[in-house]
């Protein structure tokens, strides 16, 4: 009777030694079936983002229909600047609702990095890395992987959290030291949303658009906004980097004048070679389109578009762009994350 009890009480130790990898590969399971049998899907959250000793938020609204249809609405909770990234059959789109512009390319976005927003992004990295962790919280449960981020080295893991049910909570993106840089709090899954058939066509979304400034605005607000005009017509400050490469310096400012406003030109010479450009931006009367090129790159106050030897971002009715035929994709980044939007006196 004793060797009997014994041995059904070292079969019970076994049994529950066992269970965090069964609990692992369930979470796991059923958050993938949830994603893969998902044919659409609306998502709420919030979004922080550091930069240096800044901490920028967005509210977060994501739409996504098979195949391929996203919308990401990014809004800046201070500021309460817009952006809206879309793909759908006709390609990737980055929307200024502001000012009335879009920007499209052709990309794999959301496919070729990692997407704190977006499901099935989140399930691949989940999926793909070996090495994952794996344990149990108070709440749920905390799965951390390796993050893919090919334009910032120092962005390493990810933090991702689910309740009892694996249901997704939380991802957070560490860097290098182990601190959170980028946070991604989920306040609504809806893995049955239903959408009507031209929601995803940029026209639905100019038109809608269009029809909020019209409530927001009177057509008087419009004709005379001198804030506006303001806002838009002219440089009054200098904007610099705070990041400059090695053996680089400041050796011209020039400032010309756009027909609706005005363009700073900032010649950067030395080891590492390269321009800032920033320019005022005007409301587009019929919506304007930019064919471009480039990968989407989510930086702490807007998302920037970069291809080989640029970076170019719309930040507080501004245009800017880093420019140089020398730097790497990541070294033009590291710059452009330099500059921040409020006026630095040099």
């Amino acid at each position: 009777m004793k060797k009997k009890m014994l041995f059904l009480l070292i079969l019970g130790l076994f049994t529950l030694g066992g269970c965090g990898k069964v609990s692992e590969k369930n979470i796991i399971k059923e958050f993938s079936k949830k994603v893969n049998d998902a044919s659409s899907y609306y998502i709420e959250g919030s979004l922080d983002i550091v930069n240096n000793e800044d901490v920028y938020n967005y509210d977060v609204k994501v739409s996504y229909a098979k195949k391929d249809n996203y919308k990401v609405e990014l809004t800046n909770t201070v500021s309460n600047h817009q952006q809206i990234i879309l793909r759908n059959r006709d390609g990737v789109y980055v929307i200024t609702p502001r000012i009335n512009k879009s920007f499209k390319f052709q990309s794999d976005w959301p496919y070729n990095n990692s997407q704190v927003y977006l499901l099935a992004p989140i399930l691949d990295d989940i999926n793909s890395d070996e090495e994952r962790t794996f344990e149990e919280t108070e709440d749920g449960y905390k799965v951390t992987v390796g993050a893919n981020y090919p334009n910032n080295a120092k962005l390493v893991k990810q933090e991702i959290l689910f309740d009892k049910d694996s249901n997704i909570k939380k991802v957070t993106v560490l860097d290098t030291n182990g601190n959170a840089q980028i946070t991604m709090n989920f306040s609504k899954v809806d893995l049955n949303s239903k959408f009507n058939d031209n929601y995803f066509e940029l026209k639905e979304i100019i038109d809608v658009k269009e029809e909020e400034n019209k409530t927001d605005n009177s057509e008087n607000d419009k004709e005379v906004d001198p804030d506006k005009t303001k806002e838009t017509s002219s440089i009054e400050d200098i904007i610099y980097p705070m990041y400059l490469p090695v053996n680089t310096y400041l050796t011209n400012t020039e400032k010309v004048n756009k027909d609706d406003g005005e363009r700073l030109i900032l010649t950067f010479d030395g080891d590492n070679p390269f321009m800032l450009i920033e320019e005022t931006l005007s409301y587009e009367d019929e919506h304007l389109i930019i064919p471009t090129y480039g990968e989407l790159e989510l930086m702490a106050s807007t998302v920037a578009i970069v291809n080989d030897n640029s970076v170019n971002w719309i930040d507080n009715n501004m245009e800017y762009y880093v420019v140089s035929d020398k730097l790497s994709k990541g070294e033009l980044l590291e710059i452009a994350r330099s500059i921040s939007v409020l006026p630095v006196s040099k």
